[in-house]
């Protein structure tokens, strides 16, 4: 069972640190990254935001872009399209 919602809006229409690290941490878990280490960061610029990741054989930093709107679906496919073509 996944823990998020692919079609989900975030609530208030805003994405926050907790929706992009719960989401950050379900799809690593997916792709093989259990027991990674994951620091969540607001970019300068608001919308993006940067993980940055410890513990797996693939890239040590990602950044994704989610705003009024974003949907969990859509962050998730952000995650996954930079963590396997860095890997």
């Amino acid at each position: 069972m996944s823990l998020f919602q692919p079609t989900a809006t975030f609530t208030g229409g805003s994405v926050d640190q907790h929706d992009v690290e719960r989401i950050a941490r379900a799809t690593l878990r997916e792709l093989g990254g259990v027991g990674a280490v994951l620091t969540i960061a607001q970019d300068v610029q608001p919308g993006r935001w940067r993980i940055d990741i410890k513990g797996t054989h693939g890239p040590e930093r990602l950044r994704i872009k989610c705003g009024e709107g974003s949907t969990a679906q859509w962050v998730r496919q952000q995650i996954f399209e930079q963590y396997t073509a860095q890997s």
